[in-house]
């Protein structure tokens, strides 16, 4: 083993952890100030149980030896515990543990950003019971479509998209983004529309510096997340990483010369948004495309995810904080473009269209867009509609004017002279 590989990989690691208390800033600001803990207890609380869940099977399912061989889930037994992670392969390039961790996090992280669809208005333990089995059913079967490739020695066999149609996606446009993208459409859906909605008084973003912090903290968060998936400190991450870097630059600059022409200002929320949207789109495309690319695909994600926002407004369709404008429209901008804008001289080593590649990498691409919001979207949609059957996903109505905080954690946020220090009564959701 390296040990400058080991040190980034564990770097990175905590880097992705990093970006679950990023996401709860981020998401926490744009919401009302009697919803923000609520909202940062739905990301730690998704986090923590996926985390436990990946120590128990999670690992397995989606890194498991491929059963009966059709690479669409891992054994689920093959690691339970992880007690095998106690000892390494002298022939692997890193430990098993550290590969493991590092995996985990894109579990958590994928599984928190599903919660900013259900903002103010979902029971506490609906979301955290909804959570546990979405993360089982759906991010685990598709991290092992996508992340699992066949072990070199031809022992362990992956998932289908990864090693069958061989689409690229370098560190989870598709498992983590257009999967929590599509997920939160289906959640909004069966969760229904705020009181009030779509003007509501009470929910506007009460802190946007939070949402500032919370946003810079991605971007730094996400050089882990994407240069880290090169699993070595080399050639490889350093093009990610610079790729990461420049993109998500210019989705900030897009996003806000949009916001310039159509509304005559450009906004800090619409600056931190234009961020997030073009990491979402480079993070499939970091390691296949050139730092123009990258620049390329970054201002076309920046430009049409602060488009796509406006969606849900005219389909009638209530995704609190644009996880559907954001994560699904820029996750699927990213993959397509592959087709497009990759170069064999990445790290990647394919072609797309503008490169002498034809449209072929663009049809594997679709292909895996396609399964990916397919799947995700209609499981997600039958878990919802359970977990409402057998529990109900919706807090009071009084409750949600009046903040989901005090009604779910008994707590307030910010405390002003007109509220109570004790609150006297247990949670009601």
């Amino acid at each position: 083993m390296n040990a400058g590989d080991v040190a980034w990989i564990l770097a990175s690691s905590a880097l992705v952890c990093m970006m679950i208390p990023a996401l709860a800033l981020f998401y926490g600001g744009m919401v009302g100030s009697r919803r923000i803990l609520n909202m940062m207890m739905m990301c730690f609380g998704g986090a923590s149980l996926v985390a436990v869940l990946w120590a128990l099977f999670g690992y397995s399912m989606a890194f498991g030896n491929s059963v009966n061989g059709l690479g669409l889930i891992g054994d689920i037994t093959q690691y339970a515990g992880l007690e095998p992670m106690l000892t390494d392969n002298p022939d692997a390039s890193l430990p098993a543990a550290l590969f493991t961790a590092f995996q985990l996090f894109f579990a958590c992280v994928t599984t928190a950003l599903v919660a900013g669809a259900a903002a103010g208005r979902m029971k506490f333990g609906a979301w955290m019971v909804f959570a546990g089995i979405w993360a089982t059913l759906v991010y685990f079967p598709i991290a092992h479509w996508v992340f699992a490739f066949n072990s070199a020695d031809g022992s362990v066999t992956g998932g289908w998209i990864a090693n069958g149609i061989k689409a690229i996606d370098f560190a989870g446009g598709t498992a983590v983004h257009m999967n929590a993208g599509a997920a939160a459409l289906a959640l909004a859906l069966v969760l229904g529309r705020s009181s009030g909605w779509p003007k509501m008084e009470h929910s506007k973003p009460h802190s946007r510096p939070l949402v500032l912090v919370g946003a810079g903290l991605l971007w730094v968060g996400w050089f882990g997340f994407n240069a880290g998936s090169a699993l070595t400190a080399g050639h490889s991450a350093s093009v990610v990483f610079l790729n990461t870097a420049v993109a998500a630059a210019a989705g900030l600059l897009a996003w806000a010369l949009v916001e310039r022409i159509r509304h005559g200002a450009t906004t800090s929320l619409g600056a931190a948004s234009g961020l997030v949207s073009a990491l979402v789109a480079i993070t499939p495309a970091c390691g296949a495309v050139s730092p123009l690319g990258a620049v390329a695909i970054g201002a076309i994600a920046g430009a049409v995810c602060s488009l796509a926002i406006e969606w849900k407004f005219r389909l009638g369709f209530d995704d609190s904080l644009d996880v559907v404008g954001v994560h699904l429209v820029g996750g699927i901008i990213g993959t397509l473009l592959i087709g497009i804008f990759a170069t064999d001289s990445a790290p990647n080593g394919v072609s797309g269209l503008l490169y002498g590649g034809g449209l072929t990498q663009l049809g594997i691409q679709s292909l895996a867009t396609v399964a990916v919001l397919v799947y995700s979207f209609g499981l997600t949609w039958v878990i919802a509609k359970v977990v409402d059957m057998a529990m109900g996903l919706r807090i009071h109505e009084e409750d949600e004017l009046r903040g989901i905080d005090i009604a779910a954690h008994s707590e307030f946020a910010y405390l002003t002279d007109e509220d109570p220090v004790n609150l006297g009564s247990a949670p009601r959701s």
